[in-house]
Parts: structure tokens; sequence; C-alpha cells
């Protein structure tokens, strides 16, 4: 009787596992307030990369801001992918902007990946994901 819970008990956990390798779990750090979204968009398509909502295959959540963000994507297949945020802190879904140019919301890209006169390329920000559960830590930026 021992045995076969024993068995049971590891058919569960054998079971459950695979649900959390296709899992790529992102902590956004550095979230100015607790006002409005964070809203994460990943893609493996570069020729449309930050702006991923154009990608019908792209994993996008819209969660609500914190001191610190956890975002989860599942069922994430193995391949090259970049992740864009943007704390939409007044939540009209866009990223407001001073002059047209000038974020005035928060932003971040996997890798961390730089802005400079612009979002980030693709290879700037691109990871590769495996069949393994995937932690990444993004650090939110502010003009």
């Amino acid at each position: 009787m021992r045995r076969l819970a024993l068995l049971a008990a590891g058919a569960v956990a054998t079971s459950a596992a695979p649900a959390a390798a296709n899992e790529v779990v992102i902590t956004v750090t550095n979230v100015r307030s607790a006002d409005g979204v964070v809203r994460a968009c990943m893609t493996t398509k570069e020729s449309i990369f930050p702006r991923c909502i154009k990608d019908a295959d792209s994993h996008r959540t819209v969660v609500p801001a914190g001191q610190t963000v956890t975002i989860r994507f599942t069922g994430v297949k193995p391949g090259n992918y970049a992740i864009a945020l943007l704390h939409d802190e007044n939540n009209n879904g866009k990223a407001d902007r001073t002059l047209g140019m000038i974020p005035k919301e928060g932003y971040g890209f996997s890798r961390d990946a730089k802005v400079s006169m612009g979002p980030p390329k693709f290879g700037d920000a691109v990871f590769t994901h495996g069949t393994d559960k995937q932690r990444l830590t993004i650090k939110m930026r502010y003009w």
C-alpha cells in the first residue's frame, strides 16, 4: 500500500513538471508607483519588436502595478524571445510621450536592453528559452 502511495505521488509530481517547464517568469523591479498597470509583451518576431501587439502569436498580459511586479507567461515554446514592458500609469493603453518622443511612463526590456534614441533592437533584448522554467528580472526605467 505504501509503495502505491509513493507511485501515485510521483505521478502527480511528474505530470505537474511539464507545465512549469514551459513558463517564463518575470520579476519587474523599480516600478515608481502602484498607479495603473504594467503591460508586457513577449515575441519571437524581430521585425515587429517592440510593438509585439501586432504579433498574433505573441504572449501578452496586463497586471496591476506595484513596487515589484511578477508576470508569468505559460505555454511558452522553446525559441528566441524579446520582452517589452510599459508601466501604463494612467491605464490608457498607450505609451504617453512628452514632445512626441520622450517617454512619460516607465518602460523595460528583456536583458535590460538600453534605450538610445528609440527602443532597443530585438538583438539587444533577445534571450533563448529552452525547455526549463525561465526566470528573468527587468528593471523599469523612467526619464
